[in-house]
């Protein structure tokens, strides 16, 4: 073999380096994964830092359990007012809603989100679950005790602070 025969061969071609884009697919499935952490960590945090929507959720379920049950009367009438009188304690705390009784609590009921409690349904719970008798109106009940868990955690001061 001559020198001039291997001048005239053509210089060696190596590859490119390869390049950073696009990434493996197991780095595509780390950035997916990443991305499903950091969603469910925000998901979690956020679950903490709003516990009045768990108290709500909690709240509606059971007033679901009782709608559903079908009780009338007198065990309606208390399961739905002890209900709602958990869930005001829990929201605006025992030294606002303990001492409320009779019309100063379906004024504050009424004021923090259940209008539908102000009449004449609120006051038959009333005497319903106390056992002055009134009449068993139980779907104007549950109706306004969902309005009222509806609306009172947007009107309680923040839990947590």
């Amino acid at each position: 073999m001559s020198a001039s025969w291997l001048a005239q061969l053509a210089p060696a071609h190596a590859p490119p380096a390869p390049g950073w884009w696009p990434p493996a697919p197991a780095w595509w499935g780390a950035g997916v994964l990443l991305v499903l952490l950091l969603a469910a960590l925000v998901a979690v945090t956020r679950g903490w830092r709003l516990p009045h929507r768990r108290l709500r959720r909690a709240a509606l379920r059971e007033l679901r359990l009782i709608r559903l049950n079908a009780v009338e009367g007198t065990a309606a009438a208390q399961a739905i007012e002890s209900l709602l009188r958990r869930y005001a304690v829990a929201l605006y705390g025992r030294e606002v809603v303990a001492r409320l009784t009779g019309g100063a609590w379906l004024e504050f009921a009424s004021a923090t989100g259940a209008e539908r409690l102000s009449g004449a349904a609120g006051r038959s719970l009333l005497a319903a679950a106390f056992g002055g008798g009134g009449h068993a109106d139980r779907d104007a009940w549950l109706e306004a005790a969902a309005q009222f868990i509806g609306q009172a955690a947007r009107r309680a001061p923040r839990l947590g602070r």
